[in-house]
């Protein structure tokens, strides 16, 4: 089976095939399908009596789906999963792996408005059913929500200027165009523009598609979806998710810190992270792939 390659580039390959310690007759499950370039590798790992779920929010995933029956396409986000397998009558998994973020198929089209490079509607929504736009963001959230979503997704140091000057701006024209924020944000970018006008694309686009609290709601539905032994391969690309990852596989929650009973006994965890440190895409893969370069790749197994 060939993954469609002008789609989306698996990140770390070998890496999380290595991770998963996929079982040839086992039930996998990839919740970031895209341009199916790990579930390809997946595939190849299983026999006839292998299975693999495939979760993707955005419907143009499914154009890469091969002609393989062992193979379920769920076109929904992955904080559904456990309403899904229950409904395909799945009850654990071998093994569960997540690339988040957006392919490269998202950030190259332009009437997606993901990417700073094009002109477009400022849409930003993985799934196209969804209603909430960047434009919505940007035309209807109060200045206060506007400076914490900058804030808190995005780390933008003069979050409360560019909120301010957002909804100045729109009193006299509502946002419609990527032009017409990057035209606000230009004189407002501190330091790198580049990297200014990404760190801000990015607060918009996570608030849209919700992708920290779907993050949150998959990481708690995975340590029962496991069998014994089962892995979870989470690849992120910013702080803010691999912090999350992190907390969870250390600590069984999203905070990091570990529970106590009534009685100040630490609460038994179900995963246990396979090493401290996340995996990172090797120097090779980032000059072939430099979209790579801020992945990382943090493994957990099921006690």
């Amino acid at each position: 089976m060939k993954a469609e390659s002008g789609y989306h580039i698996p990140v770390m390959l070998p890496e999380v095939i290595e991770a998963l310690s996929i079982k040839p007759s086992g039930t996998y499950v990839d919740a970031t399908f895209g341009g199916g370039g790990h579930s390809a590798a997946i595939l190849q790992c299983l026999d006839e009596n292998g299975r693999l779920i495939a979760f993707d929010q955005d419907g143009d995933a499914k154009r890469n789906l091969p002609q393989d029956s062992r193979i379920i396409f769920i076109p929904h986000n992955f904080r559904y999963i456990s309403r899904f397998l229950k409904l395909y009558k799945i009850e654990k998994v071998d093994g569960i792996l997540a690339d988040l973020g957006i392919s490269s198929f998202q950030i190259d089209t332009p009437s997606r408005g993901f990417s700073t490079r094009f002109d477009g509607e400022l849409n930003m929504r993985m799934d196209q059913g969804v209603t909430n736009t960047a434009a919505d963001v940007l035309n209807k959230y109060s200045q206060d929500d506007l400076q914490k979503i900058f804030q808190n997704y995005g780390e933008v140091t003069n979050a409360r200027t560019l909120a301010s000057t957002i909804v100045v701006a729109r009193k006299t024209r509502l946002f419609k165009t990527l032009s017409e924020l990057n035209d606000v944000l230009r004189p407002l970018a501190k330091g790198n523009p580049q990297r200014y006008f990404a760190q801000v694309y990015q607060a918009i686009r996570i608030e849209v598609n919700e992708e920290l609290k779907a993050l949150g709601e998959l990481l708690e539905q995975i340590p029962d979806l496991l069998s014994s032994h089962g892995r979870a391969a989470i690849i992120t690309f910013h702080s803010l998710e691999d912090r999350l990852v992190k907390n969870f596989f250390k600590a069984g929650n999203l905070d990091g810190i570990r529970e106590t009973d009534a009685f100040g006994n630490t609460e038994p965890l179900k995963l246990k992270a396979i090493s401290k440190k996340p995996v990172l895409p090797s120097g090779e893969e980032i000059k072939r792939n430099p979209r790579s370069r801020s992945a990382k790749l943090r493994v957990a197994e099921k006690i």
